[in-house]
């Protein structure tokens, strides 16, 4: 389906500058062009939806080449910079070619580019990388995840634009739901249910039923060849770094609480674990290592049956799994509440400063609700920043001490008994 957007309600309010517009259209011979994806449906719902406008970081435009199979193995977005770039070298700010799927970056007339090759896509196996391949416009709009990004303004020599909408996406959009494009999708990718989760989110959008249904048939059936417990390093990308990505996104840039809450009505933490679908505690744990200025997402992995495992298998940076680690050691040495009350500030801080232990690991401690809160709170806001009353100088001047083991056991000993005498 598609509509010519010649003086209509669009036609004016495509966000792109009319100079950038113009350099496009002279550089983009034998090539077709169209803004695609998020601007796309961005851009419907503010104008037709009258949703608040939420800008657009950069713009996403798919070439198709119309000389195919003349220019193969020539990617038509890397035909389209390399013509931008010499028709005006002055305006583009940055140029990078990427050579895997045809892909280039750009700043042109200060405004950031992503220019993609439009292809079509086939997954050899469930939850794999995709293999690509040169396809025509309407290919790329097929291989896309949900109807409302599956649109694109095709932007013409003349300045007109026409809406190009195979799957419905305008209809989903006027309903504010999220339909899944095929049968076999969150086989293809489950990261599009994390997808859906910041979408819905961010938007105000729901999964439409059929499409729910497919996702709890597809967690249910798990038809991936990967399951929790196998080895972490063997986990395909879409269980594995490309989940990660989903999260860090969810996480950092949506309104987190109401994304996490719709991924967990429709069964998708299961695809991390089963022990965090059925976590009722996450908000108050996210919360906290908010306030302790920890990323979420190790903070929402304590609560799985196998942290460090999870951790391993998502890829997450290595110092937030050595934080995992140390937190279950930390955790297994705490004392029980009795013994705990008897604990003095001396004694926590040799726990919690002893080899093997960070900060950020007593954090993850405190956001978990692991052992008697209180110490760990005195600890994290004060007691760790208590100093000797003396200093290495004054010690070797009064007593006499040298460098070395004895001067260090000294400086530990008057700590201690500083830290003793707090209130």
């Amino acid at each position: 389906m598609s509509v010519c957007l010649r003086n209509g309600l669009l036609a004016d309010t495509i966000p792109i500058p009319a100079s950038l517009r113009q350099a496009l259209a002279a550089a983009a011979h034998e090539l077709r062009l169209a803004l695609v994806g998020g601007a796309v449906r961005d851009l419907l719902l503010h104008r037709v939806h009258r949703d608040p406008w939420r800008g657009l970081p950069d713009l996403d435009l798919a070439v198709e080449d119309l000389a195919a199979p003349a220019s193969a193995g020539d990617p038509a977005a890397h035909r389209l910079a390399r013509a931008l770039l010499a028709a005006d070298p002055e305006a583009v700010g940055f140029c990078r070619f990427h050579g895997s799927y045809g892909t280039v970056e750009m700043e042109l007339n200060g405004v950031l580019l992503d220019l993609a090759t439009a292809r079509a896509e086939a997954y050899p196996r469930p939850a794999e990388n995709p293999v690509v391949r040169s396809g025509r416009l309407e290919d790329d709009l097929a291989r896309r995840d949900f109807s409302i990004n599956a649109m694109a303004l095709l932007l013409q020599p003349g300045g007109d634009a026409q809406l190009l909408d195979p799957h419905g996406g305008q209809a989903d959009l006027a309903a504010r739901q999220l339909r899944l494009l095929h049968d076999r999708s969150l086989t293809d990718d489950p990261t599009r249910l994390v997808r859906a989760a910041r979408y819905g989110a961010r938007l105000g959008l729901s999964l439409e039923p059929a499409s729910l249904e497919q996702a709890r048939r597809t967690l249910a059936a798990w038809p991936w060849p990967w399951r929790p417990g196998d080895p972490p390093q063997q986990a395909p990308p879409a269980l594995g770094t490309r989940l990660r990505m989903e999260f860090d996104l969810l996480l950092e840039r949506e309104p987190w609480p109401s994304a996490l809450a719709l991924l967990q009505a429709w069964g998708g933490l299961a695809l991390l674990d089963a022990r965090l679908q059925a976590d009722q505690r996450w908000r108050h744990r996210l919360r906290r290592a908010q306030r302790f200025g920890l990323p979420l997402l190790p903070a929402l992995l304590t609560a799985a049956t196998d942290p460090v495992a999870l951790a391993a298998r998502l890829q997450l940076p290595h110092g937030q799994q050595r934080w995992l680690a140390q937190w279950l050691s930390l955790r297994a040495g705490l004392p029980d509440p009795v013994a705990a009350a008897a604990w003095p500030p001396s004694r926590w801080c040799a726990l919690l400063e002893a080899p093997g232990c960070s900060a950020e690991a007593v954090a993850l401690a405190i956001a978990a609700g692991d052992g008697p809160r209180r110490p760990l709170l005195r600890w994290w806001l004060h007691w760790r920043c208590v100093q000797p009353p003396l200093s290495a100088a004054e010690l070797m001047a009064r007593e006499g001490l040298r460098p070395g083991l004895a001067l260090g056991e000294r400086l530990r000993q008057l700590r201690a008994e500083q830290l003793d005498q707090l209130p």
